[in-house]
C-alpha cells in the first residue's frame, strides 16, 4: 500500500509531467516511415531521403526515417497509402502541393480529401519548374519563343512530357500552348526522370519538369533548359531567363514539397515531427544536397503550410477551368 510520502512523490512526478509541453511527452519512433509518390532518384525522393536521414536523435525519431517510394497514379497512390496508415505519426507523406491543391479540381472522385484526410506538418523544400528541350529540337532554339515557333512549324513533333497528368508542370505546358495558340501535345509520365530520359533519347521533344530533375543533364549539355518558372532566376541556372522575363508572366509559379500526417495524428506528435523536419532543414549537408537537385530547403509551421495549400487551391481553380482538363478528359 502506498504511504503518504510515496503518494506525494508520485503526485509530484505526475504534476511535473503534466507541466511539460506536449511536444516533449510524445514517445519517439525508432524509425518512422516517409512515403512519396515518385520514383527513386527524383526531387521528391531526394527531399524525403535527405530530410529523413537527419530526423534521428530527436523527440520525434530515435533513428533515421525509412523512405518508401509508391510511384503511380500521379502521386495519388502514396496519398492513399498514408491516408490508410495508423494515425500515430509513424508514417508521413512527402508530396508536391499538386496532389493536394490542384487534384481536387480535376478528379471528380478523388480517393482522398486533402483537407480532411491529412494534417500539414511542414513544408520541406521549394522548387521552380523548367521548360527543357532535347536533341530532337534544333540547337538554334534558345528561347521559349524560338521553341514555340519550332513547334508551330513541326506540329507532329511538338510534344512535352511531365511527371504526371494534372501536375503543375503539366499545366504550365498547357497554359503556354493555350495562351499562344500553339498545339503542344502533353505526354504524362510516372515521374520526371523517365520523361527526361526519353527527351535525351530523342523520342520526346521537350519536358515541363521540376528544374532539379533537368539540372544535371542541362549542365552536362545533353539538354537545354529554356526557361524557369520562378519570380527570379534560380541560383542553379543563373544563365536561364524566367518565363516572365521572356514575356510569359502568367507562368510564374513556385511549388513546394511538404510533409503530411494522417488525420487524427495527435498534435504533440505533429509538433515533434515539425521540429525534427525543421532541424534537419538547417543542416548544411541537407541544404547542399537539396541544392544539387535544384531545391531550396525551407521549413514552415503547420499553420503556414495549411494556408499556402489553401491559397494555391484557390489560385489553381480558375486556371484548371481555363485549361479544361479533368481526369476524364
Amino acid at each position: 500500500m502506498m504511504d503518504r510520502r510515496q503518494f506525494v512523490q508520485t503526485a509530484a512526478a505526475f504534476g511535473a509531467l503534466a507541466a511539460l509541453p506536449l511536444a516533449l511527452r510524445a514517445q519517439a519512433f525508432d524509425a518512422p516511415k516517409i512515403v512519396n509518390g515518385f520514383p527513386a532518384g527524383g526531387t521528391a525522393d531526394a527531399t524525403a531521403r535527405r530530410v529523413g536521414e537527419h530526423m534521428g536523435g530527436t523527440a520525434y525519431a530515435k533513428g533515421a526515417a525509412v523512405v518508401e517510394n509508391k510511384p503511380g497514379a500521379g502521386g495519388r497512390i502514396a496519398c492513399e497509402v498514408v491516408k490508410a496508415s495508423k494515425a500515430d505519426g509513424s508514417t508521413l507523406l512527402l508530396t508536391p502541393y499538386s496532389m493536394m491543391s490542384i487534384y481536387p479540381h480535376i478528379y471528380a472522385r478523388l480517393s482522398y480529401d486533402p483537407f480532411k484526410d491529412f494534417l500539414p506538418v511542414s513544408i520541406a523544400a521549394v522548387m521552380t519548374h523548367a521548360l527543357a528541350v532535347g536533341p530532337m529540337v534544333p540547337a538554334s532554339v534558345k528561347t521559349v519563343k524560338d521553341y514555340l515557333a519550332w513547334a508551330k512549324a513541326n506540329p507532329g513533333q511538338a510534344n512535352y512530357g511531365s511527371p504526371a497528368a494534372g501536375s503543375t508542370p503539366h499545366f504550365l505546358g498547357a497554359l503556354l500552348g493555350l495562351n499562344t495558340g500553339v498545339d503542344l501535345k502533353h505526354v504524362p509520365y510516372r515521374g520526371s526522370l523517365p520523361a527526361v530520359a526519353d527527351m535525351i533519347g530523342g523520342t520526346l521533344a521537350s519536358t515541363s519538369t521540376p528544374t532539379g530533375d533537368a539540372l544535371a543533364n542541362h549542365k552536362a549539355g545533353k539538354i537545354r533548359i529554356l526557361a524557369t518558372s520562378g519570380a527570379q532566376r534560380t541560383p542553379f541556372t543563373p544563365d536561364v531567363a524566367t518565363y516572365a522575363e521572356q514575356g510569359f508572366p502568367e507562368l510564374t509559379t513556385e511549388e513546394w514539397f511538404g510533409f503530411y500526417a494522417p488525420a487524427g495524428t495527435p498534435a504533440n506528435v505533429i509538433a515533434n515531427a515539425n521540429a525534427a523536419i525543421n532541424q534537419a532543414l538547417k543542416d548544411k549537408s541537407v541544404i547542399d544536397s537539396l541544392a544539387l537537385m535544384g531545391l531550396v530547403a525551407q521549413g514552415s509551421t503547420p499553420a503556414a503550410m495549411d494556408k499556402s495549400q489553401r491559397d494555391e487551391h484557390t489560385r489553381w481553380g480558375p486556371l484548371v477551368k481555363k485549361i479544361g482538363f479533368t481526369a476524364e478528359s
